[in-house]
């Protein structure tokens, strides 16, 4: 008859779970960048976050198309943008082609008056159009004669040359067969923006479906072509999906691993389910802890966090192979001072600021503690009740044994941690990464084609970027007029190749009624052209278009955001000029010298100029910085977790039992650490966070063979060890799986952890089980 408190205990749980369930169930699950976003950002985090978020640099995919001829290639453009131009997760798609430009072209034509800088007082007086149209004709001459002479008619005083001109800076691609293609015109390319934001993976990667399966249906009959992409959503949707694969590939095969290891330890199907039950309510619990908290789950937290949970399976081999022994209270008491070392190592981690590393803090410690309380309170009501375990006296006898020598040779983690220390010390200045780019799974291929098509465009990297806000569209576009001014003083000073602007596609309004002032009737712009083409060889009945015009511009009044509909300068517009809850922001790229840009040198020739709360912001450095202030708080709040954990064993066991405990664990760490320095890898935060891990995982190790034992026999012993190796076999084989990964965030983690504990193991039997003897005798 099943006891009262059983039936509660199972309800109880099973309650839990239902609720779990039921979290998860509607749990928000990510895969973008905002695990690497700063929770709180500074001015300068907040404009990368906005670049990350809206910015052209996260939205943008070059797409190449390799192989045929010129004109297979040029055929299979035109195809590939009139099919992607269709689909809704575009919002534009350019390939050089007129005919798809035939919008943006409308646009500035039409506008030319009010969005050409030349246009202010006098422009259109005798002597103003008389220089213009001089200019034209000696500009005739050049490797442009055609298309000003196509012009002049139109446009005599050269509105589209001077808005040509403003855009000319930022670079582009060659064009042949009317298509954009490569600097050696062996490539056609196209460049395509995405609708979705650029922290959205799921869209990208079905935007990238997109291109893949238009380009099949533009190649099908040139099947000699290939197709080539990059950006920022191609490396974002292959990162997730490499990551992806790699741990379920890795993860599947450590789980039959262990499962294997369990099966041939247990003989028993009914135990190896039994021992699963910590592990997934353990995986529940947490995912609706994080759920509750933060309101999503992250990809990075739910792969990780399961991997630190799988010191959760630990506890139910612990239970049933040392099942049976008088002294329960001190394997309860062991598991529970285990439990709360780790959670006093991984509380540290949910203060980060790296909302990661937040999240995993708080995925750990409840995972941990319902899976310590799974195996302590329903493990034992579903266990058989005569549990019937393998005798392993002969392998029990053998580990024996082998502790036993190791015992003798002690001196050897004594050794190991001097060498290593000192190993750090010398090289202490190359230990750690700081590079977001450390973690990269992108290849050299990848990052060899990133740099040929954006060289194939001239200028996209978008590196550099002016930024500020403004509080309305206005203000924001009568300041990026003023920045302008400054720029092309720093354009014609050398120290820039040139910029982007959003008042270049739409100039403000009081910009535009200035230029609006400065045409004159038509009466008198007839008088001042007249007068004007005397001696020219230019007559006044071939410029009745041009009048014609700048009257049109005159009556029109002035433009707004809507005149760019549907086309890519409106796209261009919206990266630049980011319309935020209470403000705008803007963000003007500039395209750097050869050498580069010093933003501080840059940024001291803004505030020279008076340009107050105008930032320079460079991406690479800043998105480092960032990541490297997450390396530098990890590494602080490591040490406080690791403090927490000393005190908690002072507290626990006294001083010198403490110290017996964490020593081992110090060697450990430390060995570790060397190792990595030795083989020049340089470490990182997911290495810090699989040294937390080692030394959670680790401390049961240690605590077990600390643990006053004078009063127990040989068997229990032994069944102790064996259970501690049984352990450490797991998780060498699963985190030793995975630290095999080509994958760097998943190998990190797992070679720290594969290595850590196997040597936590091996000191704790070198250094604590010596007194443990000692004391039985």
């Amino acid at each position: 008859m099943v006891k009262r408190s059983t039936r509660y205990i199972l309800l109880a749980w099973l309650l839990f779970i239902a609720a779990a369930v039921a979290v998860v169930f509607r749990t928000h699950f990510v895969a973008d960048l905002s695990a690497f976003l700063p929770k709180s950002p500074n001015v300068k985090q907040q404009i990368l976050v906005e670049q990350l978020k809206e910015g052209a640099i996260a939205r943008l995919v070059l797409i190449g198309i390799e192989g045929g001829d010129a004109t297979q290639r040029a055929d299979a453009s035109r195809q590939l943008q009139a099919e992607l131009s269709k689909r809704p997760l575009f919002s534009v798609v350019q390939n050089g082609d007129p005919a798809a430009m035939q919008a943006d072209q409308a646009y500035y034509f039409k506008n030319r008056y009010l969005l050409s800088p030349a246009v202010e007082k006098d422009h259109f007086s005798e002597a103003g159009i008389k220089a213009s149209i001089q200019q034209l004709l000696i500009a005739m001459s050049g490797d442009s004669g055609l298309l000003i002479k196509k012009l002049l008619p139109s446009d005599p005083t050269g509105e589209t040359l001077q808005i040509l001109e403003q855009f000319m800076s930022s670079g582009g691609p060659r064009t042949e067969d009317d298509v954009w293609v490569s600097k050696d015109g062996q490539r056609a390319v196209l460049m395509a923006q995405l609708a979705s934001s650029g922290l959205n993976t799921d869209e990208q990667a079905l935007a990238l479906d997109d291109i893949r399966a238009a380009f099949t249906k533009a190649s099908q009959h040139t099947p000699q072509l290939k197709l080539v992409m990059t950006g920022t959503a191609v490396f974002s949707v292959y990162s997730r999906d490499t990551i992806k694969s790699e741990v379920e590939r890795l993860a599947t095969l450590g789980t039959v691993l262990v499962i294997v290891l369990l099966l041939l330890v247990y003989r028993s199907f009914r135990l190896l389910l039994l021992g699963v039950l910590p592990v997934a309510s353990g995986a529940l619990a947490g995912i609706a802890a994080v759920s509750i908290g933060f309101g999503y789950v992250h990809g990075l937290t739910l792969g990780f966090g399961t991997t630190l949970i799988g010191e959760a399976v630990d506890y139910s081999i612990y239970l049933f192979i040392q099942s049976g022994q008088e002294k329960k209270a001190y394997f309860w008491r062991t598991i529970r001072l285990g439990v709360l070392a780790s959670i006093a190592g991984f509380a540290v981690l949910m203060v980060s600021s790296f909302p990661g590393l937040s999240q995993l803090g708080v995925y750990s410690i409840a995972g941990l503690l319902v899976a310590v309380l799974v195996t302590r309170f329903v493990l034992p009501v579903l266990m058989p009740t005569q549990l019937k375990m393998p005798a392993l006296t002969g392998t029990a006898t053998i580990l024996d044994h082998v502790f036993e020598g190791l015992r003798h040779i002690r001196w050897v983690p004594i050794v190991l941690l001097v060498v290593s220390f000192t190993y750090l010390l010398m090289n202490h200045q190359r230990l750690w990464s700081r590079q977001l780019s450390s973690l990269s799974t992108i290849s050299a291929a990848q990052s060899q084609l990133d740099a040929k098509l954006r060289g194939d465009f001239g200028n996209t990297d978008m590196r550099y970027i002016v930024s500020f806000h403004a509080p309305t569209q206005e203000a924001a576009l009568q300041k990026a007029e003023t920045v302008s001014g400054v720029l092309n003083q720093l354009v014609a000073a050398n120290q820039i190749q040139g910029f982007q602007s959003p008042s270049n596609i739409l100039p403000s309004v009081a910009t535009q009624q200035k230029r609006l002032a400065a045409i004159p009737d038509q009466a008198t712009l007839v008088k001042n052209l007249n007068a004007a083409l005397v001696g020219m060889p230019v007559s006044a009945d071939k410029l009745t278009g041009f009048v014609t015009a700048v009257t049109a511009a005159k009556q029109q009044g002035v433009i707004t955001k809507a005149g760019l509909a549907k086309t890519a300068s409106g796209v261009l517009l919206d990266s630049m000029l980011i319309r935020r809850a209470n403000d705008y922001l803007v963000m003007m790229p500039l395209v750097p010298l050869a050498n580069g840009l010093v933003t501080n040198t840059f940024q001291q020739s803004l505030d020279r100029a008076g340009l107050a709360g105008v930032s320079v912001l460079d991406v690479v450095e800043e998105t480092s910085g960032v990541f490297g202030r997450y390396t530098e708080e990890a590494m602080t709040l490591s040490l406080v977790g690791s403090a927490a954990i000393v005190a908690l064993f002072v507290f626990s066991k006294g001083w010198r039992t403490a110290w017996r405990i964490s020593f081992p664990l110090l060697c450990a760490v430390v060995v570790v650490m060397a190792i990595f320095a030795w083989l020049h890898i340089q470490m990182t935060i997911l290495h810090l966070v699989g040294l937390l891990l080692l030394v959670a995982i680790g401390s049961n190790y240690v605590l077990f063979f600390a643990e006053d034992e004078t009063d127990r026999d040989l068997a229990s012993r032994q069944k102790m060890e064996v259970s501690l190796v049984v352990a450490n076999l797991a998780t060498v084989c699963s985190f030793g799986l995975l630290g095999t990964s080509s994958v760097p965030v998943l190998s990190f983690m797992g070679s720290t952890v594969g290595i850590g504990t196997f040597l936590a193991l091996i000191f704790a039997a070198m250094l604590v089980r010596q007194r443990y003897v000692k004391a039985s005798e």
